[in-house]
């Protein structure tokens, strides 16, 4: 059984009034890792819920908060002016769960504009992450940036749900969700966007180990596109699985069972490392 919790934390410095927060528990027993899951452009932590239960089954507690702007978190919506203030938004929420959870090692798990987010929050602050996974990562080179903002007016391009999973339910519940963003991109968000890529090719490697998936078949997040970034990015100790015919929501994929299976198995692994050296 799992026990989940929401909760509103207050706002930090030039951001959101409030950020929701969400955490999920074993009812029972000790966990062995903990996770900080971040979430993509435009829709919100609750869409992780399947892969917060599946990964607290499999000896995590993790943690989730609504970007500003996003979900139920205050802002206006989806503008993110510099993605600096969302990093240190996310370190509020690992420094928080960490007042219950000190011991655990930490894995930072993001998903498309999330990878880009848990990719700076472990460049930013390495300390803090014993393993990083990457799931369609924006890194490296993002062509619909600069295309939106060839335009002297952003056109309003939504998200085409059929590019997220081959589940047409996914797409369907997508595009039923009234916490989605179902508008255009924002001109200070895609320009906040090509300065954080940039940022995070000139901040190089991580030594945290990292565990990389991505869809062979992801329109939205081209795979090609995202090599560049993890090239620069990859220390080490990197595994990269690209799953053939998966779209971009790898964690909504027909194989997520499979998907979800690689990280609970990564996690693991940071877990023992973590017991081995302590």
């Amino acid at each position: 059984m799992i026990s989940v919790r929401d909760w509103n934390l207050p706002g930090g410095p030039k951001g959101a009034e409030r950020l929701h927060v969400r955490a999920w528990a074993p009812a029972a027993g000790d966990p062995a890792f903990l996770v900080v899951l971040v979430h993509g452009y435009g829709e919100h932590i609750g869409r992780y819920e399947h892969v917060a239960r599946w990964l607290c089954e499999h000896g995590a507690v993790c943690y989730g908060v609504d970007h500003r702007g996003h979900g139920t978190s205050s802002g206006e919506r989806v503008l993110i002016d510099d993605f600096a203030g969302i990093v240190e938004d996310v370190h509020r929420v690992v420094t928080q769960a960490r007042t219950a959870y000190r011991a655990l090692p930490l894995v930072v798990v993001g998903h498309s504009m999330g990878g880009l987010i848990a990719a700076r929050y472990v460049q930013t602050h390495p300390e803090e992450v014993s393993g990083l996974v990457l799931s369609g990562p924006v890194l490296g080179e993002w062509a619909v940036v600069d295309e939106l903002l060839a335009h002297d007016e952003i056109p309003e391009v939504p998200i085409d749900p059929a590019t997220l999973s081959r589940d047409p339910e996914v797409g369907a519940a997508y595009a039923a969700d009234e916490l989605v963003w179902h508008g255009p991109f924002k001109r200070p968000t895609l320009e906040a966007f090509r300065v954080e890529l940039a940022r995070a090719t000139a901040a190089g490697k991580v030594e945290a180990p990292l565990l990389w998936l991505h869809g062979s078949d992801d329109a939205l997040v081209p795979l090609e596109g995202t090599v560049r970034g993890i090239l620069t990015l990859a220390g080490p100790d990197t595994t990269a699985r690209i799953f053939p015919g998966a779209r971009h929501e790898v964690f909504n994929e027909t194989n997520r069972d499979e998907v979800l299976g690689e990280v609970a198995r990564f996690a693991a692994r940071i877990a023992a490392q973590a017991r081995d050296s302590g």
